[in-house]
Order: structure tokens, then C-alpha cells, then sequence
């Protein structure tokens, strides 16, 4: 075993509640306080569940934190009537987490839905985020693939037929896709992941909160011109570790980073859309030296 990675007092991933504004929000925690934080902000359908494998290869010089939002994984799951479920509440939630926490500076790994979230975070507190990790976080138009016509089409227009379509992708063979979609072998993927997913959609009434999400999605992309606007103002450090096999944010998107962020790491990997699931060594080196160059 590596010395530098052998598992160490405080590497042991702990698993936690916190009282947020009245939900109790689950949150991974692993490493040193007093070590540089980096906040894992997880995609759709899953939860910090995905950030499994990371955390312990990470938790001997870094500090991780990685909570679920509501109505996913083991947070509280408010109804419809009691939160409002759109990407701006996730991230004042996930604002007042930090806060709760005492993170006064630290930075994100994004993924999907961790994207509009994380990237909130950065924009609009620049002094906080120190470094952002990237994968399929997706942050301009080119990352949209062909995916995404039928969502956008509900978004636009929710009507029966466009509801149909998009119920779709709230399905076991949906999640199952998602996972192992441009893997370079399936059978590396645990079907524990979607096998959890498919439990957090089945809670009554979960589907139609995510339908809410899938009509909020499009408000995202009105962020995007700020998004990029902080990351020609502030430039970042950035790392960019994207599946160039993923047909939900293609590896367009990865690339365009490089247009305002020219001095970002890009890594365009041989897996899909959770390329955790098959790089987390390969990923996990590259954070350690990134954060060791920028953040220490």
C-alpha cells in the first residue's frame, strides 16, 4: 500500500444528520477539519451514495463533505406543499448547509445536478470557493445532447404527451442506462447504484417532485452567461474529469470550459456519464495534485 494513501485516524467516512431550516440533511464526512474541504455535490437520480468510492482515496489530506439534497438519498423528503423544489431552493439549502457546518472556504466537485447548485455557490460567494472539480457539470450549451429534446419539450410545454416522454426517464431501465451507458464494461458497474435509485423514485409522490425538477431545469441555463462571466473574471482553478462516451452532457461541454478558462485541466476519460464508477483511482490522483497545486 501506498503510504500516502493508507487510510489514517479520521479517514473513516462517517455518516451524519443536520438540521437545515427544519430537514434533517445526511451528509458523507471524512478527513481532517482542519484539512482544505472539498464539498461533493452529487447528479440526478442518485445521491452522495456516488461519492462512495472517492471519499476514503481522498481522506488523508482533504477534508470531504457530500450531503443529499432533499427528496434524495437519506435526506428529508418535504412535500411539495412544504419545499419548494427547484435548483435556486437547492441552493440556498445547500448555502445554509456550508454555513451550518462552518465551511468558510472550500471547494466543489460538481455532477449534474451538482452543477447549477455548485455553481450558484461559486458565482455568487467567489471569496469562498477556492477550486472547482468538474464532471459532466455542465455549464454551457454545447454540453446539451440529444437527451435532453424531450425534457425541454415537457419544460416548455408540460402537456400529457410531453409528460409521457419524460416519465421515461424515471424508470428502471432508465436508471440502469444512466450508470452503465458508455462504460467500457458493465459488469464493472455495481447494480447496488440504480438498485437504490429505483427505491428513492418508488417513495410515494417522489416522481412528481422530480417531474417539478424537470420543469425548473431549464431556468438553469439562464445562469450560464453569470457562470461564465465568474469564470472570466475570477479564473478558477479548475479540473475538468468528464466521460467522453456520456450521451447526457457530451464532451462538447467539457471543452468549452477551455474558452474562459483557459489554464483548466481537461481530462476526457474512456466511461460514461458516472465516470466514478470506473476512474475513481485515475480521478482521484488527479484531484490530489490539482488541490495540492491550488489549495495545498
Amino acid at each position: 500500500m501506498n503510504p500516502d494513501t493508507a487510510a489514517g485516524p479520521g479517514t473513516q467516512t462517517k455518516h451524519r444528520f443536520v438540521d437545515v431550516d427544519g430537514l434533517d440533511i445526511f451528509y458523507r464526512e471524512a478527513g481532517d477539519p482542519a484539512n482544505p474541504t472539498l464539498l461533493l455535490l452529487h447528479g440526478f437520480p442518485t445521491s452522495s451514495h456516488m461519492y462512495r468510492d472517492l471519499i476514503p482515496k481522498l481522506a488523508d489530506r482533504y477534508h470531504l463533505v457530500a450531503p443529499d439534497y432533499p427528496s434524495f438519498g437519506h435526506s428529508s423528503f418535504p412535500s411539495a406543499d412544504d419545499f419548494e423544489y427547484s435548483f435556486e431552493s437547492f441552493y440556498e439549502l445547500i448555502l445554509r448547509f456550508v454555513d451550518e457546518l462552518g465551511l468558510d472556504r472550500f471547494s466543489v466537485y460538481i455532477q449534474d445536478y451538482g452543477a447549477p447548485i455548485g455553481l450558484r455557490l461559486a458565482q455568487r460567494n467567489p471569496d469562498r470557493v477556492a477550486a472547482i472539480v468538474t464532471q459532466s457539470g455542465n455549464a454551457y450549451l454545447e454540453g446539451f445532447t440529444p437527451f435532453w429534446e424531450p425534457l425541454f419539450a415537457y419544460a416548455t410545454d408540460p402537456n400529457p404527451e410531453t409528460e409521457a416522454e419524460v416519465r421515461k426517464y424515471l424508470t428502471h431501465e432508465a436508471n440502469q442506462w444512466q450508470w452503465t451507458h458508455g462504460t467500457r464494461d458493465p459488469e464493472n458497474i455495481s447494480p447496488d447504484a440504480w438498485t437504490l435509485d429505483d427505491a428513492n423514485l418508488d417513495r410515494p409522490g417522489n416522481r412528481e417532485i422530480q417531474l417539478s425538477l424537470f420543469r425548473d431545469y431549464k431556468n438553469n441555463l439562464d445562469g450560464y452567461p453569470a457562470f461564465q462571466e465568474y469564470f472570466r473574471v475570477y479564473q478558477p482553478p479548475t479540473l475538468i474529469v468528464w466521460g467522453r462516451n456520456d450521451e447526457i452532457f457530451g464532451p462538447k461541454g467539457a471543452e468549452a470550459y477551455l474558452r474562459d478558462l483557459p489554464e483548466a485541466e481537461l481530462h476526457l476519460l474512456d466511461t460514461g456519464h458516472f465516470a466514478l464508477e470506473e476512474e475513481s483511482d485515475f480521478i482521484a490522483e488527479r484531484i490530489r495534485d490539482f488541490l495540492g497545486r491550488h489549495v495545498g
